[in-house]
């Protein structure tokens, strides 16, 4: 590569030898009119500014070689200054010959026909120096593409997030006072379960009765329920063998004589009001279901506080825009309640998907059923603590997902189901697996051209830079944008909260990449899995497992 000038320093002619070994003659090219254009962008000159660069460089003695382009965009304006150069040069005396002729050779024996194996070699070339230049600008286009709708979205959830807050405020009918049946499946859960119970028994809500089923535990959890509830009048104990979460929620159905059905998770403490929060929306019967504000309880740990921070800034924060588009996607299980005739309706909780949540509440909403959500109907569920546990959960809500959607996904783009296919349903594809698929390659891509870039700046090393300087400069101001957008968001979302703990933001930027790595790969196995038919199964605290189990 021509570098312009003269050459000053060992980097610049430490390659000049081995190209003379190979038989080369080196000639230089000290008058440059820069007839390519400039950096940043800049068009091409002008032929006048061309020709008078070429004569005013001629006339300052820079040297006798003349370096023009003929490719690299548009050269119109090279072609036409050509003429008057030529014209200039020779009313200054010069005279014009070719470089053989200079160095006293003919020009075959100077510019030596190619052979065909060199022209495939230079067609090659070429090809992969296209491929090169499209992939700079695709990877450029998907970056800012990816940044743009992340922060559209946000901007778009957020301010339909805070119009869902200045609604005028509901009126709910107190006479209004169905029988309840709260259903909670466990699977060894002898760590969390009474506490749950108690938490349930203490609510403001009646008539209410408890139906526990519990999966098939290998642990305490049937000893310790019958132990502290086996006599109260409200509380009904149920056993079964290992059949999966929604084996035990629909055993439970079957049983319940409530016509509202509120689902609790087995290490999950409701708030006293949180059942009559929940309950009330169902005075209107296009209610089918209704999401209360799940919480993270175990704030004591670094990840247990991201994962706080996540269900206030994602979970909830969306929950509260779909809701005024009426196309919410997951009542979740640790609260949230159900219209028992709109579950009797979709068949109850089905057993083909393993997010038996996400799937019911899709089942109500195309049957034309609302569904609601209550941010006063409070639950406090334990988050993972561990990294594995975290791992473990997320990739069951995102296989369940990916089963929900591809389950329901005759109701996309079709008019009749409103919101949930227009908005919902892309919403989920577009943000939830479509973009995270390319985000992992496009943060080391540009990671890698930053670190590329630094490197060529103080001549470390020579290898090719993916992007210029203006290139990551406009990268790094659209990553601001949409790092400030985010936090924004964030505030907004806490702002919106009743009573919450605003040092969760503190560690807002450490929690986005570190979550964000987690979460690539929850979903690239999860798409591992589904690709190969692989089944998933119910585990601990609700979470579901890797393995394969029949029932699932």
């Amino acid at each position: 590569y021509g570098i312009d000038h003269q050459p000053e320093a060992p980097e610049e002619v430490e390659l000049l030898p081995f190209v003379q070994q190979q038989g080369y003659v080196l000639v230089g090219s000290r008058i440059d009119p820069h007839d390519w254009g400039e950096a940043g962008g800049v068009p091409p000159p002008p032929a006048p500014t061309i020709v008078s660069r070429v004569l005013e460089q001629v006339a300052a003695g820079k040297g006798n070689i003349v370096l023009m382009h003929d490719g690299g965009g548009d050269r119109s304006h090279t072609v036409q200054a050509l003429p008057q150069i030529i014209d200039g040069l020779r009313a200054r005396g010069y005279q014009l010959v070719l470089v053989s002729t200079l160095i006293g050779q003919t020009r075959a024996a100077t510019m030596l026909p190619l052979d065909p194996s060199e022209r495939w070699r230079a067609r090659a070339d070429a090809f992969i120096f296209d491929l090169y230049h499209w992939l700079r600008l695709g990877i450029a286009a998907v970056f800012i593409l990816g940044i743009l709708l992340v922060s559209a979205r946000a901007l778009i959830i957020g301010l339909l997030a805070f119009a869902e807050r200045l609604r005028p405020a509901q009126t709910f009918d107190p006479e209004f006072r169905p029988r309840v049946s709260v259903l909670i499946p466990a699977y060894n859960e002898e760590e969390v379960i009474e506490d749950t119970l108690q938490s349930v028994l203490a609510s403001d809500y009646e008539p209410l009765e408890v139906l526990v089923v519990d999966d098939g535990s290998t642990d305490r959890t049937a000893e310790k329920v019958e132990a502290a509830f086996g006599a109260h009048p409200r509380v009904r104990f149920i056993q079964q063998p290992n059949s999966g979460k929604a084996a035990a929620l629909n055993h439970a159905l079957e049983l319940a004589t409530g016509q509202v059905v509120v689902t609790i998770d087995a290490d999950a403490a409701v708030e006293p009001d949180a059942v009559s929060k929940l309950v009330r929306h169902f005075a209107d019967p296009r209610v089918g279901a209704v999401a209360g504000n799940a919480k993270v309880a175990n704030r004591n740990l670094w990840l247990t506080r991201w994962q706080a921070l996540e269900y206030i800034t994602s979970q909830n924060l969306e929950k509260r825009a779909f809701d005024v588009l009426n196309c919410i996607t997951v009542v979740p299980g640790a609260i949230g309640a159900w219209s028992a005739d709109a579950l009797r309706t979709c068949g109850g909780f089905a057993a083909d998907t393993v997010a038996e949540d996400a799937d019911l509440t899709l089942a109500i909403r195309r049957r034309g059923w609302r569904i609601s959500y209550d941010e006063e109907a409070i639950g406090h569920t334990q988050a993972p603590d561990t990294r594995g546990a975290l791992i473990r959960q997320r990739f069951r809500w995102t296989f369940g997902t990916l089963q929900a959607v591809w389950k329901h996904r005759d109701t996309l783009g079709r008019p009749r189901y409103g919101t949930l296919g227009w908005i919902a349903l892309p919403n989920i594809f577009l943000f939830q697996i479509l973009l995270p698929l390319f985000s992992p390659i496009i943060d080391l891509l540009f990671l890698g051209s930053l670190a590329l870039w630094g490197l060529a700046q103080i001549r470390i090393t020579r290898i090719p830079q993916l992007w210029t300087a203006e290139d990551v400069q406009r990268a790094v101001i659209f990553f601001a944008a949409f790092m400030l957008i985010d936090l924004l968001t964030c505030l907004l979302a806490f702002a919106l909260e009743r009573k919450e703990d605003w040092t969760l933001l503190a560690p807002l930027l450490i929690q986005r990449f570190y979550y964000r790595q987690m979460m690539y790969f929850v979903l690239f196995r999860s798409i591992m899995w589904a690709v190969q038919g692989q089944a998933v199964g119910w585990g601990h605290s609700g979470s579901h497992v890797a393995t394969p189990v029949a029932h699932a």
